[in-house]
């Protein structure tokens, strides 16, 4: 049975959006029928994943393979080559390349966007290869910071990134600025303040506007890691925005998340609130010193017994109390003036690295930040479809309208649009 005959059937609709996706390579139905254990990986370790619809009695199996010439397929010579040219340039350490790269995974125009996966199917190919001989190890590091306004996440980043080029290390920084609800501007500015870092030829420095995201980051902060990772950087900082207490999905998108908490920064009810205090692997009090040392030890020790109360996220990752005043706990204090505290903070990060590759939860954690990094795209489509479908861009200015009025309650209207639109499904 061929494609035009399955089209007859009641998936006709299906089929044919699936038809006109230029990534997937659709294979006649009329194939043997293999069993999920008989599909055979690619080159790319992509597996053949079957479909089987039933209706009147006849089955009929939709074969769908993602590989990596079928996203190539519908390329011109002269995209094809900017893809090259972009993915050598990127696979060997050129900072132009890599920068390039991600503003082209930041375009919202739909032909960049298709070639930014075709991009970055290839980089993550690249990378898995590298992996599995590293017996499936991750050769990265990807810290999460996070903070509220005035925490000295910048500052901490830049005393931080000084003491790893130092090391050897080769480090890249995603820095997340928030943008104007008015006018949606960004400023960008963070770069400006790490002055002596942003000089530093084995750091990179990429600020991004969040552009109306939500959680701190921006909508293409998980590209933008693989890209880094493929540039030869060691070492990812995500720094996002000032954020509150239920902001933190940069914990989806790191191996360690890093709460950088000011002195002065409430109680220890503050610790206890769930939320962004949970989901954090470790606390870090800065601005300890000066006069502000003896702030920064008593919301230490508030917090320390504020932790016992909550959960801990992994089985293997127990931080023990260190000799050195500024180390306790999962909660330690440092001074990005004074530089204390930074070497201590590094040491405990390194043992939570060694521990997670070890108990192998860091590669499982990177593979369910896979899943909820495909579901997060998957929202944000289906949205934007949503929006521009024919017959529901129509009504929306009468249904908002209607609900300004007062006529309809905002329940009520988005029933009617969610109901327009499975009509035409």
């Amino acid at each position: 049975m061929t494609i035009p005959t399955l089209l007859l059937s009641p998936y006709r609709r299906l089929l044919t959006r699936l038809s006109r996706v230029p990534s997937p390579q659709l294979l006649h139905s009329s194939l043997p029928t293999l069993h999920p254990r008989d599909a055979l990986p690619n080159s790319f370790g992509h597996h053949c994943s079957k479909r089987v619809l039933l209706s009147d009695g006849f089955r009929r199996t939709l074969c769908i393979r993602a590989t990596l010439k079928d996203h190539t397929e519908g390329l011109s010579d002269k995209e094809q080559r900017f893809v090259d040219r972009l993915y050598m340039g990127l696979v060997q350490g050129q900072r132009a390349c890599l920068a390039e790269a991600i503003t082209l995974v930041e375009s919202t125009h739909t032909r960049k966007k298709e070639l930014a996966q075709v991009l970055l199917q290839r980089v993550l190919a690249h990378q898995r290869e590298r992996e599995l001989q590293n017996h499936g190890k991750p050769f990265t590091f990807r810290v999460g910071l996070s903070g509220p306004p005035g925490a000295g996440k910048s500052t901490f980043i830049e005393c931080f990134g000084k003491m790893l080029t130092e090391r050897g290390h080769r480090l890249s920084v995603l820095a997340v600025d928030p943008s104007s609800c008015t006018s949606g501007g960004s400023l960008l500015g963070d770069k400006t303040r790490m002055t002596e870092l942003s000089r530093d030829m084995n750091a990179y420095i990429r600020p991004s506007p969040t552009s109306g995201t939500l959680g701190g980051v921006t909508r293409t902060t998980n590209e933008a890691i693989v890209l880094c990772e493929g540039g030869g950087y060691d070492i990812i900082l995500i720094e996002t925005v000032g954020v509150g207490q239920s902001e933190f999905a940069v914990a989806d998108m790191v191996d360690m998340f890093v709460l950088l908490l000011p002195p002065a920064g409430g109680d220890e009810l503050q610790g206890i609130k769930r939320g962004i205090i949970e989901m954090a692997d470790l606390v870090v009090i800065t601005k300890s010193d000066g006069d502000l040392v003896v702030p920064a030890r008593r919301i230490q020790a508030e917090y320390v017994s504020a932790l016992k109360l909550l959960r801990r996220r992994s089985e293997v990752w127990r931080p023990k109390v260190g000799l050195h005043s500024f180390l306790c706990s999962a909660v330690i204090r440092i001074s990005a003036r004074s530089g204390e505290g930074i070497t201590e903070m590094w040491d405990i990060m390194r043992e939570f690295q060694h521990r997670m590759l070890a108990s192998g939860e860091l590669a499982a954690k990177r593979q369910t930040q896979h899943k909820v990094w495909m579901w997060n795209l998957i929202q944000e489509n289906v949205l934007e479809h949503f929006k521009t479908h024919p017959s529901i861009r129509e009504q929306i200015p009468l249904m908002e309208r209607e609900v300004l009025s007062g006529a309809l309650s905002p329940g009520r209207a988005a029933d009617l649009l969610l109901k327009a639109f499975k009509s035409r499904h």
